[in-house]
């Protein structure tokens, strides 16, 4: 009888365990915790524009925002009428059809922004029965999966030089998201060419929409990286950089529990985290820095473990894949050693800029170029010799910078005007 039962318990556990790897969800911008890394097996290695599609769906208006999946649900963002109107859309990730296209608000058209940016370039995020966005002016919208407007927040008036970039987390109760912003009156070159203390990281009760908490930043400027969620000494921080500086926040109450100096802006690289170290840096050529967590307050000259000038990326954000950190500065892929910075090797793949954010699953790395080609890369036990190159896979010259979402055995790719389903 004993036996019996036992022997239902591990098939009972088998098959929850089978569906919680069927059912891996990439739920926020570079999936699980925003390290670009999944888990799933069998993703597609090679395709084009007409092979190993298994769908493309058209989407309308303009939008940089990524893709992310929750079971059969893809959510992703966009504007029409140069901006004004703000859309979330779900589509069927078995089929490609749009499942529903809502408007959920008007905003100011043609705002300010960089040439490279969007009005809806921040990913939205969800926690399996809410999906939550941003949009450039500053207004916040939480959706059922049926598409029913929860809440409306629009107590944020955004601005900065170079529009909005960084994308939604959440946290228990908590939608979390980093204010960047920088001066909309004169002096304009406050919060972006010189540092002020208006930054902040936001928190919203997530089931209602109102605000809980800020922490404030303290001197800093403009950034469009997005927060990570990390432990230290057992108890969780908020990781967010921005421009000038890498902190840590208590994610209870907002206050602050570090800062690190990291002169640049703005920020843009996404930070990750490898064995209790943050990686992260500003663009513009400055440094990588391999920062330790575990200080209190000013600890720019005390938990900077490493720094390493010359391979930052602009835009993409960091992979950390145990023992490496890969970066991908214009259209390199550069492998350091994660725990000195030591610089191992490169790859020029001369496919064009390597903007979107790089991802990780099954041995092997994904890098998509601004021109829609995704080179696949198998990396090599010896670590002075550089990935293999798999294979290039073009899609019919589709402009992309937005950032792979991996759903099970496919792969979702968002280009300027469609989103692909690569596999079977």
């Amino acid at each position: 009888m004993k036996s019996a039962i036992f022997i239902s318990i591990c098939c009972v556990f088998a098959i929850v365990t089978g569906l919680a790897q069927k059912t891996e969800n990439w739920a926020r911008f570079r999936g699980p915790n925003g390290q670009g890394i999944s888990g799933a097996k069998g993703l597609p290695e090679r395709w084009s524009a007409e092979e190993n599609v298994a769908w493309k769906t058209d989407i309308p208006g303009e939008s940089w925002s990524s893709p992310i999946v929750w079971n059969d649900h893809i959510f992703l963002t966009t504007t029409t009428e140069d901006g004004g109107n703000c859309h979330v859309i779900a589509v069927d990730r078995k089929t490609g059809t749009i499942l529903w296209d809502k408007t959920v608000f008007t905003q100011e058209s043609q705002q300010h922004r960089h040439e490279m940016n969007s009005y809806a370039t921040p990913t939205p995020v969800t926690d399996g029965r809410t999906v939550f966005a941003i949009f450039s002016g500053g207004a916040f919208a939480a959706l059922d999966f049926d598409g029913n407007i929860r809440w409306i927040n629009t107590d944020l008036d955004f601005y900065s030089h170079h529009g909005m970039g960084p994308s939604l987390i959440l946290y228990g109760d908590l939608l979390i998201f980093p204010v960047n912003h920088s001066n909309r009156n004169e002096p304009k070159g406050l919060g972006w060419t010189e540092p002020w203390d208006k930054s902040y990281l936001l928190a919203l009760d997530k089931n209602t929409g109102k605000e809980r908490w800020r922490g404030m930043r303290g001197m800093s400027r403009i950034a469009h990286a997005t927060p990570v969620v990390m432990q230290v000494n057992g108890k969780d921080q908020i990781i967010s950089p921005a421009g000038d500086v890498i902190q840590g926040f208590d994610p209870v109450d907002g206050k602050r529990i570090w800062t690190v100096d990291s002169k640049g802006e703005p920020c843009v690289p996404s930070p990750v985290i490898g064995d209790g170290v943050i990686y992260s840096s500003p663009t513009n050529r400055a440094p990588i820095l391999a920062v330790r967590p575990d200080g209190q307050g000013d600890c720019t000259e005390t938990h900077i473990v490493w720094g390493q000038s010359n391979y930052t990326p602009m835009i993409s954000s960091f992979l950390y894949v145990k023992p490496y950190l890969y970066t991908c500065p214009d259209n390199r892929v550069c492998c350091l050693n994660a725990s000195t910075g030591e610089f191992l090797w490169q790859l020029r793949l001369g496919t064009g800029a390597l903007n979107p954010s790089p991802v990780y699953a099954d041995g092997k790395i994904y890098v998509l170029s601004e021109k829609g080609i995704t080179t696949v890369l198998k990396p090599s036990d010896d670590p002075g010799t550089p990935a293999e190159i798999i294979a290039k896979n073009e899609l019919d010259d589709e402009l992309s910078r937005a950032s792979i979402a991996v759903a099970e055995k496919q792969l979702i790719i968002r280009t300027a005007n469609r989103l692909w389903c690569i596999g079977k």
